[in-house]
């Protein structure tokens, strides 16, 4: 069993403290993020974890989990079809 196997295998949780802390089991790879926004692969789809001070505390690559603290604004799924949408928005706002 491979990494790739290992993760796939993993549920998928979320656990919201306080809105101060998250705890994500099931990522398969963060794609981006700064201190307002967090875009990653779950298995159970794309992730959009919006914020203010947001910061990596912990992260699992081999099992898939991911802690952030900060204040959570939104949590929201994306379909994949949506990703590419999603990487445009970012891009073309970053460089205006």
């Amino acid at each position: 069993m491979d990494k790739t196997d290992t993760i796939a295998s993993l549920n998928h949780n979320v656990t919201i403290n306080e809105r101060k802390n998250i705890v994500i089991s099931g990522v398969k790879k963060i794609d981006s993020f700064d201190d307002e926004e967090f875009l990653m692969e779950t298995t159970m789809g794309y992730v959009i974890i919006k914020g203010n001070d947001l910061e990596i505390i912990k992260l699992d690559t081999y099992q898939g989990n991911v802690s952030i603290k900060g204040k959570i604004n939104s949590l929201t799924y994306m379909e994949t079809a949506n990703k590419k949408e999603k990487e445009d928005g970012f891009f073309s706002k970053l460089f205006k």
